[in-house]
């Protein structure tokens, strides 16, 4: 691992969730940062075209991320697309509400711990799925069961409509659109899927799975669990390790990192080891 033994000259963007979510977490981390680095430029970016123009703009400063999962997986995703991942090393500071992927990366809780290794981390290279859509997935992502993923998604709405603020949020963060037709309602049962890991089926169709889970594990290799629809006694998990995973069937819908993907009908996944360069806290 990379290490930074000296002070550097930081880029420091903030997205306005993080602003809206914590104000006072995002002050502590800015002065814990402008006091350890040799120069300390801030950007506040309002909009995701705004933000892209700031990241692409960059220059040579060392880049640091103040928000939560989503502005973890935007800024990955803008590298990503920029075709400029592999030459950056990204560091971060969680504030907000949704930080379950930052923190199972292993970056620090806490304002004032996570600027810390910011400042005196090691660079990690990790490994990410990248996906025949041009997708990332840092963490895991999961297919869950199909009502299950309709009561979180009705759950989301919900709060969203019982705050105005974050209502207000989403407009602001997400471009508009079009409004579309109303969809065909959506089964509600178990999914029917073709799994294959590295071109072998680890299910076929004709088996009902209750859930489906992928994430990067070890020396470039993506993990698979396969949870079969149980009948009587429970269904041993089936699991499989490979550098691809194609999932196809019926029109399916797949939870990854901080935001729910579909619904689609096939998709492929491929690790990219070592793809990501993150600063954590030296000896993680």
């Amino acid at each position: 691992m990379a290490t930074f033994a000296t002070p550097d000259q930081l880029l420091v963007i903030i997205d306005p969730i993080a602003r809206r979510a914590d104000g006072e977490s995002v002050r502590i981390a800015k002065d814990v940062l402008s006091a350890g680095a040799a120069s300390t430029k801030v950007c506040l970016p309002e909009s995701p075209e705004e933000f892209a123009r700031v990241l692409a703009r960059r220059g040579s400063r060392r880049l640091v991320v103040i928000g939560d999962d989503r502005t973890l997986t935007r800024t990955v995703s803008l590298l990503h697309r920029q075709r400029e991942l592999a030459g950056c090393v990204l560091s971060m500071v969680p504030v907000g509400t949704v930080l379950g992927v930052a923190h199972a990366l292993g970056i620090p809780t806490g304002a004032v711990a996570a600027a810390r290794a910011v400042l005196d981390g090691a660079e990690r290279r990790l490994d990410l799925l990248v996906d025949d859509s041009d997708g990332v997935v840092l963490g895991a992502l999961r297919i869950p069961p199909l009502q299950q993923l309709a009561a979180q998604e009705e759950a989301a709405g919900a709060a969203a409509a019982g705050r105005p603020w974050l209502q207000s949020l989403v407009r602001t963060l997400v471009p508009s659109r079009p409004p579309r037709p109303a969809a065909a309602p959506q089964p509600t049962g178990p999914a029917r899927l073709r799994v294959e890991v590295d071109g072998v089926t680890l299910v076929d169709l004709d088996q009902p799975v209750e859930a489906v889970s992928v994430a990067p594990g070890a020396s470039g290799e993506a993990e698979v669990v396969v949870r079969p629809l149980s009948v009587g006694a429970e269904a041993a998990p089936l699991e499989a390790r490979g550098r691809t995973v194609t999932v196809s069937g019926s029109d399916f819908r797949y939870r990854a990192d901080a935001g729910v993907v579909g619904p689609v009908r096939r998709r492929t996944w491929t690790v990219r080891e070592g793809a990501l360069g993150l600063v954590l806290p030296a000896g993680r």
